[in-house]
């Protein structure tokens, strides 16, 4: 078992004397979450309260995720750092494989890619996307994000992006481990087939537990199972 302390919705001089201290007490990983912007009007539910409400303020600061990471990389020796979650279908793939590239280059290898579908509609909209094509979407970011991060020349031909050959370089000397977030069964289907690992939003141990053994099915179906699977828990009440 490993340590993660997640960073986030905090005064932003914090961030990186947050991570130097982490760093020196042993945990092994430091989260930052994902925010582009708040609506003031959302017409959806936050899937993870009990309501639905948003439990943060509009005024409650974010930061860009992959500018912080490499700043708290770049004061820290050995802690890695991960999205939990980058939104990934209001962003390009091959956008975000440029930023990772350079954050896993810089970092000696210390990053990894947390990755979602966002349940704001209005993110989707303004920022010129479709959400209701952000699940299959984010399946073809996905494999275009690793098929980059591999380095060489690559091309891609799917039904939301295609591209002629190109490359990104120099590719990291280590994979960058693709963590999968959410609970409906499109997101347990998808980091079952696609990711390194899963991670959970806010849960109680008993929610935990029901979504890992749907986690268990999904991953029995595409052959693979949690010996080989990294599991990120998030349990506000252990």
């Amino acid at each position: 078992m490993k340590f993660t302390i997640p960073i986030a919705m905090c005064d932003p001089a914090h961030y990186v004397p947050l991570a130097e201290v982490a760093d020196q007490c042993g945990f092994h990983a430091v989260a930052v979450p994902d925010g582009v912007f708040y609506p003031e009007q959302v017409n959806a539910k936050y899937p993870y309260t009990f309501d639905g409400s948003r439990f943060w303020e509009p005024d409650t600061p974010f930061l860009e995720p992959w500018v912080v990471i490499p700043a708290m990389a770049a004061r820290t020796q050995r802690l890695f750092f991960y999205t939990y979650v980058l939104k990934l279908p209001i962003r390009h793939p091959l956008l975000v494989a440029r930023t990772v590239q350079s954050a896993a280059v810089l970092s000696n290898n210390r990053v990894g890619l947390g990755v979602g579908t966002s349940w704001i509609p209005e993110e989707a909209e303004w920022l010129g996307t479709d959400f209701s094509t952000r699940g299959a979407r984010a399946n073809e970011a996905i494999e275009i994000i690793r098929k980059v991060l591999a380095g060489g020349m690559v091309d891609y031909e799917g039904k939301y992006y295609r591209f002629g050959k190109l490359q990104v370089a120099p590719a990291p000397t280590k994979p960058v481990p693709i963590i999968v977030g959410g609970h409906s069964r499109p997101a347990l289907r998808r980091a079952a087939r696609l990711g390194d690992g899963w991670c959970s939003a806010n849960c109680t141990e008993e929610d935990l537990k029901k979504v890992l053994a749907q986690l268990k099915e999904q991953l029995a179906a595409e052959g693979r199972d949690l010996a080989s699977f990294d599991v990120h828990a998030l349990c506000v009440d252990v």
